[in-house]
């Protein structure tokens, strides 16, 4: 089983036998690697439709549904992890769905763009445009990162919203990054609970 590599620690933090609930799971390449290879169950939730024939395709029990209407449909401690990856950075409400995230899991791993990346910094203070790379290959008027966020700020917010911080790891390309992680880390995952 090969997964990129985000997915791939993702893949790593998520318990075997856990019940799963994958948030902007796109065509299910997680959630089905985690049904096959660690006896995990669950669901995907997902609003585009291409994606959504692409995760059944995987087997994945996906619902179509979009993230922004919250997760009231899901119970208190209903699953054991969450999973949203690379999707809080573009949800109207940032801060409602964090909360509902702790509220229906024991624990959520969230992804995000770190936008404090110094390469993004570069962009914006040397040749004046919006940062467009790889990770984030969009214009500033096509893309769907409507929320810019650093390391510096998800911790505050999950310390505002008294979510604890159980583990943070953060990435450039497929390398983890330990020294100055805000500046020099282009993706960041945190396990909270």
């Amino acid at each position: 089983m090969i997964l990129r590599d985000d997915l791939q620690l993702i893949y790593d933090w998520v318990p075997e036998g856990s019940r799963v609930l994958d948030l902007g799971c796109g065509d299910g390449e997680l959630l089905s690697a985690l049904v096959a290879h660690k006896q995990c169950s669950g669901y995907g939730v997902e609003i585009d439709t291409d994606s959504v024939i692409a995760a059944i395709g995987r087997g994945v029990n996906v619902i179509q549904a979009d993230l922004e209407q919250g997760l009231l449909a899901f119970g208190d401690h209903s699953f054991d992890v969450i999973v949203l990856s690379q999707t809080i950075q573009a949800m109207q409400n940032t801060e409602t769905i964090l909360q509902d995230l702790t509220r229906v899991a024991g624990q959520a791993i969230v992804s995000f763009p770190n936008f404090g990346y110094w390469r993004n910094r570069l962009q914006i203070a040397l040749l004046g445009h919006m940062p467009v790379s790889e990770r984030m290959p969009y214009q500033w008027y096509n893309t769907p990162n409507i929320h810019w966020c650093t390391l510096q700020d998800f911790d505050r917010l999950c310390a505002k919203n008294n979510i604890r911080v159980l583990e943070r790891a953060v990435m450039t390309g497929s390398k983890r990054v330990d020294t100055l992680p805000n500046l020099l880390g282009s993706l960041a995952f945190y396990r909270v609970g």
